[in-house]
């Protein structure tokens, strides 16, 4: 069986200003891009708080492979290490293309049709900054809630709502922070405003998946599934506990490429795909995948670049 010359390089990437969610406050960025054969490139970029393997599994990981390996080996690794997965089949996928990052015509054309949701910085730094990526092209926005005091949200909540144009979508994004009651609030006044709200995203936390079921029966807004469909085990559990509404899915942390596209073509999801904070390697095979997979023509969660300063290409020795 033919092998490939494996190696790997590490990534820091700061955030410009740190994110802010109901899982804490994020100040870097860390990675790993896999290089195969010299010219097949791939990224693992766990978050291990969301469900995937820590960085520091996927390093003992790459550290213990040998200075070749197989197709064999690649779709032989673990469901435990979903970051890897992605990481390692794309880049066995990229070999041929020479490219880092986005760039080709096949790429571009693939993905051209894309929308790309904006996120908005949590709290009041929202009210500004949906001016800015709405200047940049952008109609659909994010908003982190759950992360202060409800009372203080729902007051920004209001004065965002009034401000975005009537054509903008927004997302609410809890992280799984908010109480049954809380969650029960913000539905109801997402409800009765006019503000186009496509959906709240995981309002309560994933051992509280019937809970969300009877909220999503309940309240005409939507809900849609993100911690508690993190990788494609649990995207199938839920699938199969009965969860029909949107499903938003991490590809650089959900596993295999090859088995989420089956996946999903089989049973044709609502599906929203979602940046990990990856570098240009992690978004085009993510990219790729959402171009493919998208049925409903949502926009993808990929408009964070304005978070992140921009990474160097990191120096292989591949031949």
């Amino acid at each position: 069986m033919r092998g490939y010359r494996f190696d790997f390089r590490c990534y820091r990437r700061r955030f410009l200003r740190p994110l802010v969610t109901n899982h804490g406050i994020w100040h870097t960025r860390e990675g790993i891009i896999v290089c195969l054969g010299g010219c097949g490139y791939g990224e693992i970029a766990p978050i291990s708080w969301f469900g995937s393997e820590t960085l520091e599994q996927a390093l003992d990981f790459c550290r213990q492979l040998p200075a070749e390996v197989t197709q064999e080996m690649i779709f032989s690794i673990a469901d435990s290490l979903p970051a890897c997965q992605f990481g390692f089949q794309s880049a066995l996928g990229g070999i041929g293309n020479g490219e880092w990052g986005v760039g080709s015509r096949e790429v571009k054309e693939y993905t051209q049709f894309l929308t790309y949701s904006g996120l908005l910085p949590s709290g009041e730094g929202a009210l500004s900054q949906w001016e800015r990526l709405w200047k940049q092209g952008y109609r659909t926005f994010k908003w982190k809630i759950g992360v202060d005091a409800i009372s203080n949200e729902l007051e920004i909540f209001e004065l965002l709502t009034r401000s975005l144009p009537p054509a903008a979508k927004l997302r609410l994004d809890a992280n799984g922070g908010l109480s049954y009651e809380e969650a029960k609030l913000w539905l109801g006044i997402c409800d009765d405003i006019s503000a186009n709200i496509e959906f709240l995203e995981q309002p309560l936390p994933v051992s509280q998946f019937s809970a969300i079921l009877e909220l999503s029966a309940n309240f005409q807004t939507a809900i849609a599934l993100d911690e508690s469909v993190a990788t494609l085990q649990q995207l199938e559990n839920c699938f199969q506990q009965g969860w029909r509404g949107i499903f938003v899915i991490k590809p650089g942390i959900a596993g295999s490429p090859s088995r989420l596209r089956d996946f999903c073509q089989k049973h044709q999801i609502d599906a929203v795909f979602s940046s990990v904070f990856e570098t240009e390697i992690g978004r085009k095979a993510a990219l790729q995948l959402a171009a493919e997979l998208s049925l409903k023509n949502r926009a993808v969660g990929f408009g964070i670049n304005h978070f992140l300063e921009p990474t160097e290409k990191p120096e292989f020795k591949c031949p």
